[in-house]
Formats: structure tokens, sequence, C-alpha cells
């Protein structure tokens, strides 16, 4: 779409480079309007961010793009970012064994490995498959419409029993929700799994980071401040920390929920709580798996989640030679001895060349995901966004904790101040 320079209008001035504040200001900017995005961190992308480390990629906490996405996928170009993709399923660690659980729709040569594999029974398998085909043909506007339950809840009404669950269910999703306990929103829940039953998670050949980065090559140079900070704000200007007031036609809080409460003490609602993260990084000179699949821990000890030979995927995402691996543990544990605990653990699943892996990098992600509980959503994600004392605000918190929940918030105030002018 072209844009039409709209004469004689201040800018819209977009607190966060976050997926929600470019969203916005794509959308504002592709309908003719000038904006402006002010980001206190000295990259864009929010939580969307991959740093380069000795050739190395690394994503800030393990991540992966589902190009079934609807609105986010119409934002990029998805040839352009070389989607590398996932197989669709997993290697499940139990009983000291890696066993294979697929999506048999789309991996048929692996029906008798997963139907035997001792995660759940065979009609729990029965069940993954009416589960797919239901939400299949659920549009995202009747997902939104449901009754919203705790995740665990939820699956036990699907029939699903107590080690499927525990098994598989906690492991997958404790990674997409980060945490086991599955208390997150049903909702959610379904969102999830019928984008994965949709289409294929995948990694941007180059990383995470350039999904954000295509965002923000769409609009015009000197559209972004880094390591600019807002102090204040008021309906028709900010306040940077430097002293500098800057005036606009209509002011958008594009931040985290936290750091909106900070600029909005009388913000309505309650604030989410965090979800944490720690991703280990770590090189080595072979792959433990030579495939593209996730490796969970179904077993009911240890501490990693689960583990990503992100190379099996992405090739460039490590120096030619080298594997990438991903190590996920939940929540924030104690720094000291959790490489050494963590490369003891997965000594039982890969053998003794763990002891060979170089540790690259710790991440340790204190503000890794909204936490989205059913009875803390469901207001929120009617409409998708805020807007409070002629201030727009927009973000992942106020519709689904995910890279398409912000897009689709920041598209949506974008179209609430195209309709006020």
């Amino acid at each position: 779409m072209t844009s039409i320079h709209r004469e004689n209008q201040e800018p819209i001035l977009i607190i966060g480079a976050g997926m929600a504040g470019l969203s916005c200001a794509v959308h504002l900017h592709r309908a003719g309007f000038e904006v402006r995005i002010f980001e206190a961190d000295k990259m864009i992308g929010g939580r969307v961010q991959t740093d380069e480390i000795n050739g190395f990629l690394l994503d800030r906490g393990f991540q992966v793009y589902l190009d079934a996405y609807p609105e986010t996928s119409k934002l990029l170009d998805l040839k352009a970012l070389d989607l590398k993709p996932f197989k669709s399923g997993a290697l499940v660690y139990r009983n000291g064994t890696l066993h294979r659980l697929m999506d048999v729709f789309r991996h048929p040569g692996s029906l008798l490995p997963s139907v035997t594999a001792p995660v759940g029974t065979f009609m729990d398998k029965l069940r993954v498959g009416l589960l797919r085909t239901k939400l299949q043909l659920s549009s995202l506007d009747a997902i939104a419409a449901r009754e919203d339950l705790p995740t665990d809840t939820y699956l036990k009404r699907c029939g699903f029993s107590e080690t499927m669950i525990d098994v598989f269910f906690r492991s997958f999703y404790g990674g997409i929700f980060l945490e086991r306990e599955l208390r997150t929103s049903s909702r959610m829940f379904e969102f999830t799994f019928k984008m994965f039953s949709r289409g294929r998670a995948t990694l941007p050949a180059q990383g995470m980071g350039k999904i954000p980065q295509q965002l923000a090559v769409q609009l015009p140079s000197g559209y972004i401040r880094l390591n600019t900070t807002v102090a204040n704000i008021e309906p028709q200007a900010v306040m940077l920390e430097s002293g500098e007031r800057v005036p606009g036609s209509a002011v958008v809080v594009a931040t985290d929920a936290s750091t909106a409460r900070k600029l909005l003490p009388g913000l309505a609602g309650a604030t989410p709580a965090w979800r944490s993260v720690t991703t280990l990084y770590f090189a080595a000179d072979a792959s433990p798996i030579n495939e593209a699949i996730i490796c969970l821990n179904g077993s009911d000890a240890g501490q990693v989640n689960s583990v990503s030979v992100l190379t099996d995927v992405a090739p460039a995402y490590a120096p030619p030679g080298k594997a990438l691996l991903s190590v996920v543990v939940l929540g924030l544990p104690e720094e000291e001895l959790l490489e050494a605990n963590v490369r003891k653990e997965l000594v039982g699943w890969f053998g003794p060349a763990v002891k060979t892996w170089q540790h690259l990098h710790t991440d340790r992600t204190r503000r890794a995901l909204p936490e989205q509980l059913p009875e803390a959503g469901q207001s929120k994600r009617a409409k998708g966004f805020l807007k409070q004392e002629d201030i727009w605000i927009c973000g992942d918190h106020l519709s689904s904790a995910s890279i398409e929940g912000a897009v689709i918030s920041g598209k949506q105030v974008a179209e609430s101040i195209m309709k006020s002018r």
C-alpha cells in the first residue's frame, strides 16, 4: 500500500519498538500517517532479538516463528526470511531413552513408533488427532468466544490421561507457556495448537531478530530513535529522560505491561505476572540428533525442559562445522552450578560427548512472557488494546502472549487511531 502524506499534522508518537509498536507504526505509515518511535534499548524487537557471539546467532531465549500466523505473515516477506522448519513432533526423553512422537498427518511414516512410544495411551494419541481436527475447523473468533479454563483442566476435559498430560503436554507447552503447571488460558492453548496444526514452527535462516528488522525497514529512516527513554507522557506529547519534550498528534504506549504501568500509574486492570526462562547455549563439533526436531523432558526429574539443535534446523546459526544447541530451563535457577547440573543431566540423554560441549552463553530472561491466566484474559482479549485518557496502549499482554498477539494489538490501535481522524 502506498503511503499518502497528511499535511500539517504532528506525528503519532509510539513508545516501544517491539513487535506491537512496529506493527502499529507500519500500519499507520501505510495509511499516510507520520510516526516516531522511541525505544529505550539499543536494539529494536523488544523480546524478539538475536545477538551474534563469535559467529553464533543466539536468540534471546529459545523462540520460534509459527508460519501460520495470519496477521504477522501479511506484514513480512516470508521468502526473504528463508524460514527453516522444525519437524512436526518431538523426541520425548523418558525411562532413559528418547521416544519419537510425531504428527502422523504430516509424517505418516512415523505412525508405528509414535503409537508405540510410552508417551500416553493409544486413546491419547487418537484424541490428539481429534483435537487437531476440531481446532482446524474452529475459527479464531470461535476460539476466543469459548469458555476459558486452565489448560490442565481443559486437557482433562478432553479426556487425556494424566500420563499424557504429565509426559508430553507439560514439557511441550511448558516451553511455550514457560510453566509446567499448565495454568495458562485454554484459549491460548487452542490458539497455539491450531497454529501448530495449520503451519510449522520455524526459524528465520539468520535469526529471530530478522523479524522485527523486516518491519523496521518498512519505515522511513529516522522514524525510530534508539537509546531513548520516555520519562513522562501526555495525551499529545512525550517527555524524554533527557528533558526534551516532543509534541505529537497522539501517543501510543507499546511497551510491556510493567513499563506501561510505570508510565500510566492509573492504568486499568491488573498487571500480569511475568514468566521467566533460562536458556543455555552450547557449541558442539557434531549434533547429537542430526534432525530438525525438539527434544522434550518427559521424565519427572531434572531441570532441563527441552533441547534443540538449532543448526539442524537453520545451519547459519553457527560457523561451518559447528552445531549450536539451545537448552531451556524454566524459571531463573541459581547460576553457580546450573551449567554443571545441566551437563550431568544431558549425559543421560546424549552420552559422554556432552562433556565436550563448549558453553557459549546463558541467557536469563526475567521478563520472558506475560502470564495469561483464564480469568485475567477474557475482557482484554475481546478488544486487544486499551485507551485511557486519550492515550492508546497495545501489546501482547492485551491480546495473546505471542508475536501474533503483539502484531494484532498494534494493528488494532492503528485502526482505532485512523477511525478517530
